[in-house]
């Protein structure tokens, strides 16, 4: 409920209302006085007759005050009082007011029409992409990279060794990772080049045998195929680690790949397969453990590329068209940042008020 009471009482007129666009937990006081003020003293009752307890105590150049003390729904009264060099003065009793919760945040209606526009993108180029239509996909180096480093460990007579992550099979990181390992065993089988699949979880390690047999069968080397080089060694994460290391060293892969949800064991891993001289590919949406990629790994997927290498590995049209909608929908708000900005420079702020969402 919206209750707007206006009082007239020794020069101050206090208006008490429900706070609007916010969750029912404040009452906003707005007051304006003609006299001279050194400072103001807010009160609040439950009822109009009864006892009324002081909540705030305000300097002389404020006209505003928000309750965020209240209870959604109950019925508050208020009064202030004013100090002065003409003495006190105090304004009538406002009320019933009180706070209820707002369906829709009306200040933020800004965000609700970029997500449309972000929305409609991503519907429109999946459309586009069901019908069999070829999008352009920006390349990616690391994706470009991967079939020449499988190409090289098969010259060399070497393995390929695919680390997807330390997390199960639920996290966002490890989906991406098995989409990307379909296409690396696809190449590895297609060249007859052995692949490990090292896990630490036991569902990874089933979703991986997967990927890889079917792999396998898509390229028609459905004998390629050897359950026993994807295998679970533990949930422990340094033993995990420990274990990787240990294939690393004694099987010497020409080409690593980490691809997937990794935490501390990052440098290690990097570390280890640098000194034995793999080509290494690395991917994951944690900042805090790109450095460590990009300082030991020849390529590295950052953070989303990660994603976008999963749609263009796979090209499967959902994922194609939701990559393209969200490119394109960064391409509008950069514009609308860039006209933004120069807007501001020669003293305009129409897209600085329209996307706004500061409250001043």
């Amino acid at each position: 409920m919206l209750l707007i009471a206006l009082v007239f009482a020794n020069q101050i007129t206090l208006e008490a209302y429900d706070t609007p666009n916010d969750d029912g937990s404040s009452i906003t006081l707005e007051w304006q006085s003609d006299i001279l003020i050194d400072s103001y003293e807010v009160f609040r009752g439950l009822a109009i007759d009864g006892a009324f307890e002081m909540i705030g105590e305000l300097r002389a150049d404020r006209t505003t005050y928000r309750d965020t003390q209240v209870v959604r729904g109950q019925e508050y009264y208020y009064w202030i009082k004013a100090h002065g060099a003409e003495g006190e003065s105090r304004s009538g009793v406002v009320g019933p007011v009180r706070a209820v919760a707002h369906i829709f945040n009306t200040s933020r209606i800004n965000i609700a029409l970029c997500i449309i526009v972000l929305f409609l993108a991503i519907i429109y180029y999946i459309t586009r992409a069901r019908r069999g239509e070829k999008l352009y996909i920006r390349k990616i180096p690391g994706i470009t990279a991967m079939e020449e480093a499988i190409g090289r460990a098969t010259e060399m007579g070497k393995p390929v060794l695919y680390v997807p992550g330390i997390m199960d099979i639920d996290e966002p990181e490890t989906i991406a990772a098995m989409s990307i390992l379909g296409r690396v065993a696809e190449k590895t089988a297609e060249y007859g080049t052995i692949l490990y699949v090292p896990t630490s979880k036991a569902m990874v390690m089933t979703m991986a045998q997967q990927v890889v047999k079917e792999a396998a069968i898509r390229v028609g080397r459905p004998d390629w195929y050897n359950v026993d080089n994807i295998r679970y060694l533990t949930d422990d994460q340094f033993g995990y680690v420990s274990a990787v290391d240990g294939i690393m060293v004694r099987e010497k892969p020409a080409t690593n790949f980490y691809l997937g949800k990794f935490y501390a064991e990052s440098l290690i891993l990097a570390e280890t397969g640098f000194s034995t001289g793999a080509i290494q590919i690395a991917g994951t949406a944690l900042p805090d453990q790109l450095p460590f990629f990009v300082a030991a790994c020849d390529y590295t997927l950052i953070g989303e590329e990660l994603y976008a290498a999963s749609a263009y590995l796979s090209q499967e049209p959902v994922q194609l068209g939701s990559l393209k909608g969200q490119d394109v929908g960064k391409l509008i708000f950069v514009i609308v940042i860039l006209l933004g900005v120069m807007e501001r420079i020669v003293g305009l702020d129409v897209i600085y008020s329209l996307l706004s969402t500061v409250q001043q």
